[in-house]
């Protein structure tokens, strides 16, 4: 999962946390991890390992010049206060409705990657700035938090649709998601969970599959940001949706 993840986030800017979101919701309670509170623990692991795959995939894009640092700025301090704000709101609700928000984002975010959808406006824009940024960064960090992903589902369509190229809008996102992720990984851990969690658990954060992951994608997050700057990602995009569609099916036969 961990694979997977690093290479869809530095290549894509978003999916590792879509992956590992379904995947854990699969897996977690084997490892001990209580029926009624497997969703929210899911959320709050899989942004607690995108912290890592994030740093190493905003990294590896900085180096080649592609981050736009003045509307990572803009939409950053809207994405923190959401992230917070939902992460709160999660842990107060974590009946059988989560889990259908997270299957209904994952058949959202493959049917705009089938669409290639929205088709940009504009060509090649240095940057875009504004308040309006950063109300579309509330919603972001609210949405990402609770569906356990770093926003480049909404961060990057939302900038190509402005006319940032794609390689800049990719690395633009991958470092937003880090705040996003640090955000809301904080107040999962610091929530207290009402049930009993395995050993080396945080609050909500059950570390054992948050490191394990990372440890994997922060190896390869660097090798996705290389292909995003040497490929056409369009076929990717393509087997990706397919695999969120499967995912969501099988959440929904589980339920």
């Amino acid at each position: 999962m961990g694979i997977g993840a690093g290479i869809l986030s530095g290549l894509l800017g978003v999916g590792g946390g879509l992956l590992l979101v379904g995947a854990l919701i699969l897996l977690l309670p084997a490892q001990g991890v209580p029926e009624a509170v497997v969703v929210p623990v899911a959320l709050a692991s899989s942004l607690g390992s995108i912290v890592l795959t994030g740093l190493s995939s905003a990294w590896a894009h900085q180096r080649r010049g592609a981050v736009l640092w003045p509307t990572v700025a803009w939409l950053v301090p809207g994405m923190l206060l959401g992230a917070v704000l939902a992460s709160l709101g999660v842990v107060q609700w974590a009946g059988p409705g989560l889990r259908w928000a997270v299957v209904a984002y994952c058949a959202a975010v493959a049917l705009q990657l089938l669409a290639d959808w929205p088709k940009a406006v504009g060509q090649d824009v240095s940057h875009v700035v504004g308040w309006r940024w950063t109300g579309f960064g509330l919603l972001v960090g609210a949405v990402s938090s609770v569906v356990g992903i770093g926003g480049g589902s909404m961060t990057v369509p939302a900038l190509i649709w402005r006319g940032v190229p794609a390689v800049k809008a990719v690395a633009t996102s991958a470092v937003c998601g880090v705040f996003i992720a640090v955000a809301a990984a904080l107040t999962y851990s610091q929530s207290a969970n009402p049930l009993p969690m395995p050993a080396h658990s945080l609050g909500y954060v059950y570390l054992p599959a948050a490191l394990g992951v990372a440890a994997a994608s922060v190896l390869f997050a660097p090798l996705g940001a290389r292909w995003a700057h040497a490929l056409p990602p369009q076929r990717l995009k393509q087997v990706f949706a397919a695999f969120l569609l499967l995912m969501a099916g099988l959440l929904v036969f589980k339920s």
